[in-house]
């Protein structure tokens, strides 16, 4: 019996199966964790961060989004309670075979993908790669070019924020970004003031926070990794020209982190542009903007 687990592990995926929760072990060994909730067309979320996990949404947005799809809640590698591989390896391209391996071992042809922030970047780089994969994206405050989210707003809003008139360090490209970012992350953080820049309000920060010590052994490796990597760092403005699918794509007016002028780089021929008065994190409270948009979408493609 064990000689069998090991050798469709090696072959394939293994798949642990615990009501709707999944541990599919991928060819190179991680162990990804994904619940699997609602009805209807599949829908894969790719969560932001990078490494902000599945739970939050699923807890704060679930009951509604599992309304309109059957929700894929994946924990990427790396993170939360997924395990992270053992060479170190979260490239792009070893992100998009995850993806493509968590679909297969779930039986599923295609699907949608919705994505938020950071996210977005992970839904380029797959739907490039697998397009008769994904049927349609959902796009909510998404990045399609970190390196442009950070000058033309998070950069200019954190200064701001924090009295900085003079920016030559922060502006200054002979500097790796991710130190001059995690400088102003760790000055919002001491002024109190880094809800400005995603949340409607510091009550909802904390409650979005409070979520990582819910779950047990919570892993922030990918976290770590991520935002020095040049994968992470790729424009994928024009490409969005490339991508001939189903595109809703919701901004924020009151977005800071990733721009509320971002969407005009987009160029999907076939988007519905959606905007709504919220910060960052649309989804506490009352998130029917959100969801009216996605069932407007639904209907008119059929989804």
């Amino acid at each position: 019996m064990k000689k069998s687990l090991l050798f469709l592990s090696a072959l394939l995926l293994g798949v642990v199966v615990c009501a709707q929760e999944r541990h599919i072990i991928t060819t190179d060994g991680v162990d990804l964790y994904v619940n699997v909730k609602g009805e209807g067309t599949p829908c894969l979320y790719l969560h932001g961060g990078p490494g902000s996990g599945s739970y939050w949404l699923e807890k704060f947005a679930g009951d509604s989004l599992e309304k309109h799809f059957r929700m894929i809640y994946l924990d990427q590698r790396g993170v939360g309670r997924s395990s992270s591989p053992a060479d170190g390896n979260y490239s792009m391209d070893r992100m998009v075979k995850d993806f493509e391996e968590v679909r297969e071992a779930l039986g599923i042809s295609r699907w949608i993908t919705l994505g938020h922030s950071f996210g977005g970047l992970l839904q380029m780089g797959y739907s490039l790669r697998h397009p008769p994969a994904v049927e349609a994206m959902v796009m909510i405050n998404c990045s399609l070019n970190m390196g442009l989210n950070y000058k033309t707003s998070w950069c200019p809003k954190a200064c701001e924020l924090l009295g900085i008139t003079d920016r030559s360090y922060f502006v200054d490209e002979s500097i790796p970004l991710h130190v001059r970012w995690d400088s102003l992350i760790t000055a919002l953080n001491s002024s109190d003031m880094m809800w400005k820049m995603g949340f409607a309000s510091r009550e909802e920060m904390n409650i979005m926070n409070s979520t990582y010590g819910e779950l047990p052994s919570w892993n922030g490796d990918f976290s770590e990794a991520a935002m020095r990597m040049d994968d992470y760092g790729e424009d994928f403005t024009e490409a969005t020209a490339k991508v001939n699918m189903p595109v809703l794509f919701i901004y924020s007016t009151r977005d800071w982190m990733i721009g509320p002028e971002h969407y005009k780089t987009a160029q999907f021929p076939e988007m519905m542009l959606v905007s709504i008065d919220a910060a960052h994190m649309p989804f506490f409270g009352d998130n029917a903007a959100v969801m009216k948009a996605i069932s407007t979408f639904r209907k008119r493609y059929r989804l």
